[in-house]
């Protein structure tokens, strides 16, 4: 099965409830730095390399910045990097960047031949050659491969790194693009083969018809050579519907078994599921808080978010059952799940991905990984067995395959270098295949996990990973990161980047598993929605207390890092609390919270947090908001904030504005926007590299100068 990406980073202090901060009167009556939305116009943009050149004269200038590049560069480009595997007809794929291909190498080779040290690779498509060849800026975003044949693939290519892309049919076993293919012209869009001439596409089918957030949600079939404009509708949403748009998908199994199912997102995490049928989609009576993870054995397989009464038997938040799909079929409404998987209070299911006739689940263990088979048992139940790999790690589940029961497993932790792992269910075969040689010196490092006491009560885990003989006099350089939303969880990880720019250096860093994430379940990620998003904060503020009270670090040797939805942590925490930072990484974030929902992809998230449009939920969004509470009596740490232009899901909008204001009330700080990339650090190794060089050149500036 063919897998695709993620990010985050971020902390806190001050433990115990913060005094009610008042709203302003009219926050967006007058916002002098509005015309910074323009995300690509000439004023913007001046302003753009105007505080690049400003940044790269500070960090770029600095007499680290070139080996921490070259260092980070290397790391990047290293040849004993594990080639992320795809399981496509009996063959390994895998995406593959370095030095001589920047844009990037889709390149196959035998199970066999993966297996060996330097596999002998032959390649499918050249994305620097394609590139040029088209004078065009392209970035490979992931294919989807017709199942029967194996041979045709829909290519997702994005300008710059954006989440819009345009789709093209390629020839696998040609190594070529299909002459008259399918062609979907760029956009966000959706795409599922229903056969091997048909495809479920979900796009702007007519100027303009998109969600308020700019996602699709028509869903049209598209007949092998005939133009989108004979398009037959299949299924029609609502221009109010919430999330990220409708979203066809082809479910199948080893006995040939196939659902075609439609997602519609009525909010952030509120969905209805279809099958489509001959009659035309219809409704599961599934909960709106779950999902349609696979197929297996004609049993689809559904995690649910919340509690499930059906049938006289409650099946628990968190949980994975299964459904007889033929039964699903013919009676959508009166569903009879079968339990799979019930999470206990620690417990979190981290994966979900069946094979030919096995279905393979990863669950979190007090933040450590486990991993199961499942097999189908003839009475409609299942049987597990645990596989045997390294304790005390993260477990990944990297692909599965669909034409036997052989699954790769990524196995991870902070000091061990990371190692993949082949199983067969069918046989009970499980061996190492890969590994990466150390890219930095851990033998001086360890790891410790400790809880800290939240406003409330609730304990909050966190690592440690620190010099043996580090010791305990408030003055250690630490780099705080935690993510806190969207039900994602923060594991451990192998990171040669940060090993060797940052931890070979003395310095300390701690991940936080604050709530709002998905490391205890769906209701550790709940606490935090909306108008209780405070309790997030505050358990990351409870962690950097830990960490003070244990004489750890202190604030002048504190820094803290996070993206995306951590990025808007750093912002509050920068705001809320600047006195305990001396270094604040505030990356790809949402900051300006009153304007959120009119920016990028921003009302997608109003469910995790909330509307200005709900009287209650805006006063707590202007008390939190970070672009909206900087204030010119209060001194501020120097931070980093940094974006990419190329972003069209959060946007670069946010980062401008605060460090706009920032200048306005000559606040120190330094600003940068990578020119492409899409939401993340660059669309390539060396831009990443770059990303990197300038985030450390700064820690170290600040934390350990």
């Amino acid at each position: 099965m063919v897998q695709m990406f993620a990010l985050a980073l971020g902390c806190a202090l001050v433990v115990g409830a913060l005094p009610a901060r008042s709203a302003p009167s009219d926050p967006t009556a007058s916002d002098p730095f509005q015309w910074l939305e323009d995300v690509h116009g000439p004023r913007a943009m001046d302003w753009v390399k105007a505080e690049n050149a400003k940044t790269a004269g500070v960090l770029e200038g600095d007499r680290r910045f070139a080996g921490l590049e070259a260092e980070a560069l290397t790391i990047g480009q290293a040849p004993d990097r594990i080639p992320s595997p795809d399981f496509l007809g009996g063959r390994i794929y895998n995406f593959w960047q370095d030095g001589d291909h920047v844009r990037g190498l889709w390149r196959r080779t035998s199970l066999e031949g993966y297996s060996q040290p330097s596999p002998p690779w032959e390649p499918v498509l050249d994305l620097d050659a394609l590139a040029k060849s088209e004078g065009a800026n392209w970035v490979f975003k992931g294919a989807d491969c017709e199942w029967r044949g194996e041979r045709l693939c829909l290519l997702s290519l994005s300008d710059g790194g954006e989440d819009a892309v345009t789709v093209r049919e390629f020839d696998v076993a040609g190594a070529s693009f299909v002459n008259g293919g399918f062609v979907l012209p760029k956009g966000k869009q959706r795409v599922a083969w229903a056969d091997p001439d048909t495809l479920l596409v979900a796009r702007e089918w007519t100027p303009g018809e998109l969600t308020a957030s700019g996602y699709p949600f028509v869903v049209k079939a598209v007949k092998r050579g005939r133009p989108l404009a004979e398009a037959v509708e299949v299924f029609r949403g609502a221009a109010s519907d919430g999330g990220y748009g409708v979203s066809p998908q082809t479910l199948h199994d080893g006995e040939g078994h196939q659902a075609l199912v439609i997602v519609r997102p009525l909010s952030t995490f509120e969905a209805e599921t279809l099958l489509v049928t001959p009659a035309g989609p219809r409704k599961l009576a599934l909960p709106l808080k779950s999902s349609v993870q696979d197929l297996v054995a004609g049993r689809l397989l559904v995690t649910l978010d919340q509690d499930w009464n059906v049938g006289g038997q409650t099946f628990p938040q968190g949980a994975l059952v299964s459904l007889d799909l033929t039964a699903a079929t013919a009676d959508p409404e009166h569903l009879k799940p079968t339990l799979v998987f019930a999470p206990g209070p620690r417990e979190s299911i981290e994966a979900v991905s069946a094979s030919h006739s096995r279905l393979y689940v990863v669950i979190n263990q007090n933040v450590r990984g486990r991993a199961f088979v499942y097999t189908p048992a003839p009475d409609g139940g299942w049987r597990r067995s645990q596989l045997a790999l390294p304790d005390n790690a993260s477990i990944g589940l990297a692909a599965t395959d669909d034409h036997s029961d052989r699954a790769f497993l990524a196995v991870a932790s902070f000091l061990t270098p990371s190692t993949l792992w082949l199983t067969d269910a069918a046989s009970g075969d499980l061996r190492q295949v890969k590994s990466v040689s150390p890219k930095f010196d851990a033998s001086n490092d360890a790891v410790d996990q400790y809880e800290a006491v939240s406003s409330d009560g609730t304990r909050i885990p966190y690592f440690v990973v620190h010099p043996k003989a580090m010791a305990l006099n408030g003055a250690n350089p630490t780099i705080l990161y935690a993510y806190g939303g969207f039900q994602v969880s923060e594991t451990p990880s192998y990171s040669g980047v940060l090993g060797k720019l940052w931890l070979e250096r003395g310095g300390v860093y701690v991940l936080a598993n604050i709530r709002g994430g998905g490391e205890f379940g769906p209701a550790w990620h709940e606490a935090g929605l909306k108008t209780h998003r405070q309790l997030i904060y505050d358990d990351f503020a409870a962690v950097a207390k830990d960490l003070v009270a244990r004489k750890i670090t202190s604030p002048r040797r504190l820094g803290i890092q996070g993206g995306s939805n951590g990025g808007l942590l750093m912002g509050v925490q920068f705001t809320q609390q600047p006195e305990m930072w001396n270094a604040v990484d505030i990356q790809v974030p949402l900051l300006d919270m009153l304007r959120f929902e009119k920016i990028a992809a921003g009302t997608s998230w109003v469910g995790e947090y909330g509307s200005v449009d709900n009287p209650q939920e805006r006063a707590f969004l202007a008390g939190i908001s970070p672009y909206n509470n900087l204030r010119a009596s209060v001194t501020y740490p120097e931070p980093l904030v940094w974006t990419t232009t190329k972003d069209d899901r959060v946007g670069p909008q946010h980062a401008r504005k605060f460090a706009a204001k920032l200048a306005s009330m000559g606040k120190p700080y330094l600003f940068y926007e990578v020119i492409e990339g899409g939401h993340g650090a660059g669309a390539n190794l060396r831009e990443k590299a770059h990303t990197s060089a300038l985030e450390y050149t700064y820690f170290i500036r600040k934390l350990m100068d």
